[in-house]
């Protein structure tokens, strides 16, 4: 088949979005594809690999009248620079604010451009949904409309979990404006995301616990900081917190005041996921909401059990008693149990860590998803 020309926006995030664009450009790439990256700064998944895509820096110029750079603008600037040089066959937004609106606005002038006669064909634009570009600033009321107009407007639609895509139809979608919407769920590279990223980490060192995330409120850190005090009471078991954010500060104090702060240790920013997750007994994710929960099948790929709530499409990506464990929201005792359960069960960890690495390989694969990317582009590019 002939090689397309994709044009993917992304923001430039350590985790979620950002990873799932970055990750599906270098594979298409990979597969002979000509892939163009838009975003304000190089996401950092992109930034680490030598896969052959070409990277757009669109930051936007300061200046007085403008409170913040507009960043959304020159992304959009860019693409269309971009189509009018080369001919992009499809803009791929990911998250509908603002980069499915700037895909929109690329593609109406380049839909002018044809019309007035000697321009390329305007590219197709597909939108998928992330989560919190929909539950949370897609929904507030200041950008409501836009979101649904730019879900609307766009050739074709995806979500990365069924929950997500039942909570957009809920919140944007009706009789009167039915949504078209295609769940195509996140992937792995399970090449790289392998048991075999532990290296020459003991086995019969002190049980651990990780934990990646940005540190927002929604991930509630401290909550899990109090949960491990008490699953791991009388061991010498530790919690690895991988990341940065807002919640950091809570979750040394909160450390230092249950009397475990000698066995919670931040780690900040690392690009070594898989080496930290593979030699781990437990993954914990205790969000009030996940989309998908990509960290969580990152895990799974490694082979090391995910303790979860039962939230969005976590469920979706962890079948409970099979390859992790589920608890609800609010019912810390449920998770400090399963947290313990497996701290002090190392064996039943690591057979709950091996089906998590079949459930991955069998329903995650990064080529077998990628490949549904691929036909998408094509069923829109045959109308």
């Amino acid at each position: 088949m002939s090689s397309l020309k994709i044009g993917i926006l992304c923001h430039p995030t350590y985790g979620g979005s950002g990873v799932v664009a970055s990750e599906l450009a270098l594979s298409l790439a990979a597969e002979g594809h000509c892939l163009h990256l838009f975003s304000h700064e190089v996401p950092p998944r992109l930034a680490r690999s030598p896969g052959p895509v070409d990277m757009h820096v669109a930051q936007g110029v300061p200046y007085p009248l403008f409170h913040s750079t507009p960043h959304d603008l020159a992304i959009t600037s860019s693409v269309l620079d971009v189509h009018r040089a080369v001919g992009l066959d499809i803009l791929h937004a990911h998250y509908a604010l603002p980069h499915a609106v700037s895909a929109f606005l690329a593609r109406s002038a380049a839909q002018d451009d044809e019309r007035r006669g000697g321009g390329r064909r305007a590219p197709r634009v597909v939108t998928t949904l992330h989560g919190t570009d929909i539950t949370l600033v897609g929904n507030d009321p200041s950008y409501a409309p836009l979101t649904q107009f730019a879900i609307l407007a766009s050739d074709a639609v995806t979500a990365v979990s069924r929950s997500l895509a039942q909570r957009t139809r809920e919140n944007f979608c009706d009789e009167v404006t039915p949504c078209s919407i295609e769940v195509i769920e996140n992937f792995v590279d399970l090449e790289r995301f392998s048991p075999e990223a532990a290296g020459d980490a003991q086995s019969f060192g002190p049980p651990t616990v990780v934990h990646v995330s940005n540190f927002r409120p929604v991930k509630r850190v401290p909550w899990l900081v109090s949960a491990f005090a008490r699953a791991s009471e009388g061991t010498d078991a530790e919690l690895l917190l991988v990341g940065d954010g807002p919640d950091q500060g809570e979750c040394r104090r909160r450390a230092a005041e249950l009397g475990i702060a000698a066995r919670v240790r931040f780690l900040g920013m690392r690009d070594a996921l898989p080496q930290l997750l593979a030699p781990a007994d437990v993954f914990a994710l205790p969000s009030a909401d996940e989309s998908f929960g990509l960290s969580a099948l990152e895990a799974m790929a490694c082979g090391t059990p995910v303790v979860a709530t039962r939230v969005g499409g976590l469920p979706e990506v962890v079948t409970h008693g099979e390859d992790g464990l589920l608890s609800d929201l609010e019912d810390q005792d449920s998770y400090v149990a399963h947290l313990r359960a497996l701290l002090t069960d190392r064996e039943r960890a690591a057979r709950m860590g091996q089906a998590a690495r079949v459930a991955a390989g069998e329903r995650y694969d990064r080529r077998k998803i990628v490949g549904r990317y691929e036909e998408l582009y094509r069923r829109l590019l045959a109308r």
